[in-house]
């Protein structure tokens, strides 16, 4: 590929749970800047048939993000994992698409594993057990009308870029979350599909990072002002495959944790790591950029604030940082992994809750509840990452914790402390970033990863958290919940 040397603009669609937004980064040998376009709330709608996301509300977001970018070079689109749309034989859209914490999967995991014990699924697929992959709500789903009417299934980024487009495919790393891909092989797991009576042929064809997606659509263009012809360009459009590839590591002996709603906490492998062990302690094998492995564990993440905070009438972060700083250390801790967690409301309540069955004291006040959910948090980081270490065999020197949650100064600390090692904080717009420069990639403008997080060293603004103590009292919070 040759090099270039000019500055281009790239439109990185990045939708989360809660928010989406349209970013542009500028991208040249020595410059990487991102900006945000537009942002834009994500609210699902609770309708009688169960939770469902508001896609369409989603898209005019895009159209409104893309008219307020300015003239761009590319367009990329990243979002949350497992959800799709279904489309009739007409292209058009058969429903809003099922919000992947509706509850229609509740008790479909036994009804898999009647069919392929977990541990086959997990030796074939990788994927660590989530009520909510897409396995099972194709599962949950095989009797409706709905999804016998369909023709094509498309998960959420892919949708979206089948409107700009008019082109379908299936982007890798996110099809890696459906649990229908062989991680080994990087393609469909053709013989899990087959006794789980899935049929394959719904999806479209996989694409790869770096692949082209098509063109902007003329009605696109006038809709946005932009002027033809404009690529969209195939990024990691699962939105942790994009933050990951954002790690500004400078060796390979790191951790990640990608913070948001969720926590993403893991390793960057070369090869899948498929024991019982590791089907054991729930990790998963997601695929990433350039053939790489996301070795990680699903952890509950903000949302657990998010939900309080809602809940309190959202009173000032800022100020419920502060208070939380000053409550005592470690006074209570809950599992931040629990299923318990995963459904909206009542959050302040259930926190209390499992803290008084567990025989801890019982956080009263929004800071107690606030650092309850941060030393927790911690915690889960923690030990996500000590147990990767160990069913990896691949030690790590230091942790580098990307997305919304560096801006949490308080939870970088604390994780720091738990883990015993230092944290990197930064980028905040990960996810942005990594799609950006996959797109810049395409283009000649940035060469290999290590090309990429060695621009984001140089570009981005990083804090670094050094441990404070040992980690005993940490090891012994974690002896309280484990304990029977």
């Amino acid at each position: 590929m040759t090099r270039v040397t000019a500055v281009k603009s790239y439109a990185a669609v990045d939708l989360g749970a809660s928010s989406g937004r349209v970013m542009v980064g500028r991208v040249g040998p020595d410059t990487l800047e991102l900006t945000e376009a537009h942002r834009f709330p994500n609210r699902p709608v609770q309708v009688p048939e169960g939770l469902r996301w508001d896609i369409l509300a989603l898209y005019a977001g895009v159209l409104e993000g893309l008219r307020t970018a300015g003239q761009i070079d590319s367009v990329g689109i990243d979002s949350w994992a497992v959800d799709y749309g279904l489309l009739d034989a007409d292209g058009a859209l058969l429903g809003n698409p099922v919000h992947y914490r509706d509850a229609r999967t509740e008790g479909i995991a036994e009804t898999v594993w009647a069919k392929v014990p977990a541990a086959e699924l997990y030796a074939a697929t990788g994927l660590q057990y989530a009520p909510f992959n897409t396995l099972y709500q194709l599962t949950a789903a095989g009797s409706t009308h709905q999804l016998s009417s369909a023709e094509r299934l498309l998960l959420i980024p892919d949708l979206l870029t089948y409107w700009l487009t008019g082109e379908s495919g299936t982007e890798l790393t996110n099809a890696s979350t459906t649990q229908l891909i062989d991680p080994r092989t990087r393609d469909w797991s053709y013989d899990i599909a087959e006794r789980l009576g899935i049929d394959l042929k719904l999806f479209a064809p996989l694409r790869r990072p770096g692949d082209p997606a098509g063109l902007l659509r003329p009605h696109v263009l006038e809709e946005t002002g932009l002027t033809g012809p404009v690529p969209v360009t195939t990024v990691g459009s699962h939105d942790t495959a994009s933050a990951v590839a954002a790690v500004p590591a400078t060796g390979e002996r790191f951790a990640y944790i990608c913070t948001g709603t969720w926590s993403l906490a893991g390793l960057e492998l070369d090869a899948p790591v498929l024991t019982e062990a590791s089907r054991a302690a729930n990790f998963t094998n997601e695929l990433g950029l350039d053939g790489t492995v996301r070795y990680l564990r699903n952890i509950m993440g903000l949302w657990l604030l998010q939900e309080c905070v809602r809940e309190w009438g959202q009173p000032d972060l800022g100020d419920l940082l502060s208070a939380a700083a000053e409550v005592a250390p470690l006074r209570s801790v809950v599992d931040a992994g629990d299923a318990a967690f995963l459904t909206p409301g009542r959050m302040p309540a259930r926190i209390a809750d499992a803290c008084r069955e567990s025989g801890q004291p019982v956080p009263e006040s929004p800071a107690e509840v606030t650092r309850c959910i941060l030393d927790s948090l911690a915690l889960a980081h923690s030990r996500a990452i000590g147990a990767a270490q160990s069913l990896a065999d691949h030690p790590v020197d230091v942790v580098h914790i990307v997305g919304g949650g560096t801006r949490n100064a308080l939870l970088c600390q604390l994780t720091a402390d738990a883990c015993g090692l230092p944290v990197v904080a930064g980028p905040a717009e990960a996810a942005a970033l990594g799609n950006v420069l996959v797109q810049a990639r395409t283009h000649g403008l940035v060469g290999d990863r290590t090309s990429m997080r060695r621009l984001l060293t140089r570009t981005q603004p990083l804090e670094r958290y050094e441990p404070r103590g040992d980690t005993a009292a940490w090891r012994a919070a974690e002896d309280r919940l484990t304990r029977p």
